[in-house]
């Protein structure tokens, strides 16, 4: 059974979710074959202010783009 993790920034949408989980179902399956009940998903929803890129929190990041886009 492969196990597929996917880290990503929390705030998707449950429909966001229920997309990806069965796109990458099918790649999966359309790709190494197999049966679609035999791909596990994972899905870890992470806040900005645990994630780091290039040394500073993306919540930190994020708040200069806006404040520059506004």
């Amino acid at each position: 059974m492969p196990v597929i993790t996917v880290a990503l920034r929390a705030g998707r949408t449950l429909e966001q979710k229920r997309a990806l989980v069965a796109r990458l179902t099918d790649a999966f399956v359309d790709t190494c074959g197999g049966e679609r009940a035999g791909v596990w998903i994972q899905l870890q929803d992470t806040p900005a202010e645990d994630w780091g890129i290039g040394g500073e929190l993306q919540s930190d990041l994020l708040s200069r783009a806006s404040v520059s886009d506004g």
